[in-house]
C-alpha cells in the first residue's frame, strides 16, 4: 500500500501546481507563497541545529507554542522551523512565534516536493502533532537520518479501525518511523499499542498545558473601560447552525439582565458578514471587531471576527459557552482556554475531541454540559443573578486548568534525549 501511494503521488506531482492555483483563487492558499507547497523555501536555513515542528492548522500550532517556547529557553543554540497547511495558522504564527522560530507552509506529499524541502532545511529533529499523517513526508524524513517524535497523538475510533483494516504492516511502515509516540488519550494509546505491538503511553493532551492566550494590555484596558460592570458572556468557536442558538440564548439573558453583552466568536471568521447580516435583519444591536465599531451601552452583541483575539474575548467575559458542540457530528473545542482566564465553562453534548477533559472537569465541578439549546440562556442568566455561585464555578474552572501545567515538563523530559547535541 505504501509503495502504491508513493508511485501514485510521484505520477500526480506534476499536476499539483494546477490544484494549488485553483485553491489560491478560492482563498484557500497564500498566492504569495505557493512555491513553499512545492518544497521551495522562501528563506535561508539558519546555521546550527534546526528543530522542525509540524501541525496541521490553528489548533495544533497553538498547542505547539508552549513547547516551542520551552525548547528555545532550554536550547540557546537552536532555531525552530514550524510548518502548517492553512492560511489561518500562518497568520496566527506570524503574530505569535518568538525569535529564532519561523513559519513555512508544509510541502505537498509528493516525493519531488518533499525531497526539495528536506534538502534545503536538513532538520535535525522533527516533532509532528496529533494526527497529521503524510506517508512520503514521514518516510523520507526518517530516511534523511532525522530523529522523529509524534506528540499529542489523537485518532478517532474510525481512523484507528481504518488502520487496523489495512493490516499491521502498513501501520508499522508509517508509525514505526517515529522514535517516540506520546498519545493524548486512552483511545489512541490503546489503539496504537495494539496496531504496533508495543506500548504507547497516554501522557495527556498537551493542549491542557498551554499558557493563557495573549492580549494587548492597551486594548484590554480600552474595552474594559467601555464595558464597565456589564455582565458579559462569550459564545466561543461557533459553527454554522449554532449561532441561532446563541442569539436565542442571549435574548433570554437580556430579559433578566438588560445590560448584558454577548461576545460571539465564530470558529471561521469568514462567516462574519453573514452573521452581521442576520443580526441586522433580527434588529439586534451589534458591532464588529473587524470594522472597529465602537461599543456602546446599547450594543447587545460584540462580534469577534478576527484571528488571535480570543485572549481578549475570554478576559472580557465572565462565562464562556464553548461551541462546536451543539449539533450531532461536531466534536467540541478546548475548554481550558477560557477556564485558564477565569471563565465559568459551559458546553453542549457533542465533545468527543475533548471527552476526557470534559469528563474530568464536570466531575470536578469545573464545567457544565447542556444537552439541548433551550436551557442555555436561562442557565447563564441564573449565573449572573447569583454572583457567589458564578465565582465558585469560575474558581473551579481556573484551578482545574492550572493543575494541567505539569504535563509540559513531562513531555520535555521525554523529548530532550532525542534532540541534537548542543553546539560547543
Amino acid at each position: 500500500m505504501i509503495k502504491t501511494y508513493g508511485a501514485a503521488t510521484r505520477l500526480l506531482g506534476p499536476l499539483t501546481p494546477f490544484w494549488i492555483r485553483h485553491r489560491a483563487k478560492a482563498g484557500k492558499e497564500d498566492p504569495e507563497r505557493m512555491e513553499e507547497r512545492h518544497g521551495t523555501a522562501s528563506r535561508e536555513r539558519p546555521n546550527g541545529p534546526l528543530i522542525w515542528c509540524h501541525g496541521a492548522s490553528v489548533g495544533e500550532c497553538t498547542m505547539l507554542l508552549p513547547l516551542i517556547d520551552r525548547i528555545l529557553k532550554e536550547r540557546k543554540d537552536v532555531h525552530i522551523l514550524v510548518t502548517s497547511g492553512t492560511l489561518t495558522s500562518a497568520l496566527l504564527l506570524a503574530e505569535r512565534l518568538p525569535e529564532r522560530a519561523f513559519h513555512q507552509y508544509v510541502p505537498l506529499d509528493y516525493p519531488k516536493a518533499v525531497d526539495k524541502f528536506l534538502d534545503h532545511w536538513k532538520p535535525d529533529f522533527a516533532l509532528w502533532a496529533e494526527s497529521e499523517i503524510w506517508p512520503n513526508l514521514i518516510r523520507l524524513t526518517k530516511q534523511s537520518g532525522c530523529k522523529m517524535a509524534l506528540i499529542n497523538a489523537r485518532m478517532s475510533e474510525k481512523s484507528l479501525q481504518g488502520w487496523q483494516k489495512r493490516g499491521g504492516k502498513a501501520a508499522k511502515a508509517i508509525f514505526g518511523h517515529f522514535d517516540d509516540i506520546l498519545a493524548a488519550d486512552d483511545r489512541t494509546a490503546n489503539g496504537l499499542s495494539w496496531i504496533l505491538g508495543r506500548d504507547i503511553e497516554r501522557v495527556g493532551n498537551l493542549k491542557d498545558a498551554a499558557p493563557a492566550l495573549p492580549v494587548r494590555a492597551d486594548e484590554l484596558g480600552f474595552f474594559k473601560k467601555c464595558l464597565g460592570d456589564r455582565p458579559v458572556w462569550c459564545a466561543a468557536s461557533t459553527h454554522k447552525g449554532e449561532d441561532e442558538f446563541m442569539f436565542a440564548a442571549h435574548k433570554k439573558v437580556l430579559e433578566k439582565h438588560p445590560d448584558a453583552l454577548l461576545i460571539l466568536a465564530p470558529r471561521h471568521p469568514e462567516r462574519s458578514a453573514k452573521l452581521s447580516e442576520a443580526l441586522s435583519l433580527a434588529k439586534i444591536p451589534h458591532v464588529s471587531r473587524t470594522l472597529n465599531d465602537p461599543l456602546t451601552p446599547k450594543t447587545a452583541i460584540f462580534l469577534i471576527d478576527t484571528i488571535g483575539d480570543m485572549g481578549l474575548a475570554y478576559r472580557l467575559s465572565d462565562i464562556t459557552f464553548v461551541a462546536g458542540s451543539m449539533i450531532d457530528g461536531m466534536a467540541g473545542h478546548n475548554p481550558l482556554e477560557p477556564a485558564r482566564l477565569g471563565n465559568a465553562v459551559l458546553t453542549g453534548p457533542f465533545v468527543s475531541s475533548f471527552a476526557e477533559t470534559y469528563m474530568e472537569m464536570i466531575s470536578f465541578n469545573a464545567a457544565q454540559r447542556i444537552l439541548s439549546p433551550e436551557p442555555i440562556g436561562d442557565m447563564i442568566a441564573e449565573m449572573f443573578s447569583n454572583p457567589e455561585n458564578l465565582s465558585h464555578f469560575q474558581k473551579r474552572a481556573q484551578d482545574y486548568a492550572n493543575s494541567r501545567n505539569a504535563l509540559l515538563d513531562y513531555v520535555w523530559d521525554r523529548l530532550e534525549p532525542l534532540m541534537p547535541e548542543p553546539m560547543a
